[in-house]
């Protein structure tokens, strides 16, 4: 710094941009967009800024590391009482990089569910991967809807259990027919309530399908797998069981 710089306490481009840990071209590009003015020019008109243009740069050097846009930075630079804006941006933010966080975090999640599920298959494609990709998204979705099959099946078996308890208790085996009376709709609700959220991946031909309801509630089946025939290639198999949301055709018909 030359010996006038010193005595006034003003800085070149250079210097300030040393100070705050930033590029010159970073400092030009801030005063060209009008938020970090100099307060003088030399005499060979370089740029000077003074000690409240450092504090200002590194306010500006902040509110661009937490995430701020530079149009959100100049219009509050221009408030007289900045502070409390700033306070608002910046819990905005916050709930913008934890959005954005947990969307990275759920992104990994699925890789290692990807990773995990490559480790079991010896021939894998492209398409395999994609078929895995597809499960692991609608993964929460398949617990939440088999969840709430559990839970709306809970008060059906209460009933039959009391029904049983007050048959051989007390003698009466009537109540077992007000029991049949809300499990078979119960039972019927629930078929059409999975088949129509459920559809199934074809590990030949990588076909996401919906089969129809007599072959899917008779047969055989897993947690994650059902053995069915595709309708794209004919293979007849074991099948990969995704969650899919009902059609417009299918919501329709159970209006």
């Amino acid at each position: 710094m030359s010996q006038t710089n010193q005595r006034s306490n003003l800085y070149t481009t250079g210097e300030i941009a040393k100070l705050c840990g930033v590029s010159v071209r970073t400092v030009q590009y801030y005063d060209d967009r009008g938020i970090l003015t100099p307060s003088a020019l030399s005499e060979g008109g370089r740029r000077l800024y003074s000690e409240e243009d450092v504090r200002r740069m590194r306010i500006i050097c902040f509110l661009r590391e937490v995430g701020l846009p530079i149009n959100s930075i100049s219009a509050l630079l221009h408030e007289e009482n900045p502070g409390s804006i700033i306070s608002i941006l910046l819990e905005e933010q916050e709930k913008t990089l934890r959005e954005e966080l947990s969307e990275r975090q759920t992104k990994l999640e699925l890789l290692e569910g990807i990773k995990r599920e490559l480790r079991e298959i010896e021939r894998f494609s492209v398409e395999s991967i994609g078929d895995i990709a597809h499960m692991m998204k609608q993964k929460n979705q398949l617990t939440k809807m088999r969840w709430t099959m559990v839970l709306t099946g809970i008060p059906v078996t209460a009933l039959q259990l009391t029904a049983i308890i007050l048959g051989i208790t007390h003698g009466l085996w009537w109540t077992l027919a007000i029991w049949a009376a809300v499990a078979i709709p119960w039972g019927i609700w629930c078929s059409a309530y999975y088949f129509r959220r459920t559809a199934c991946i074809c590990p030949q031909c990588h076909e996401v399908f919906k089969p129809k309801l007599k072959e899917t509630f008779w047969a055989y089946h897993t947690p994650r797998m059902r053995r069915l025939t595709c309708p794209a290639c004919g293979r007849k198999g074991l099948c990969v069981e995704v969650y899919s949301e009902p059609t417009r055709k299918e919501n329709k018909s159970h209006e």
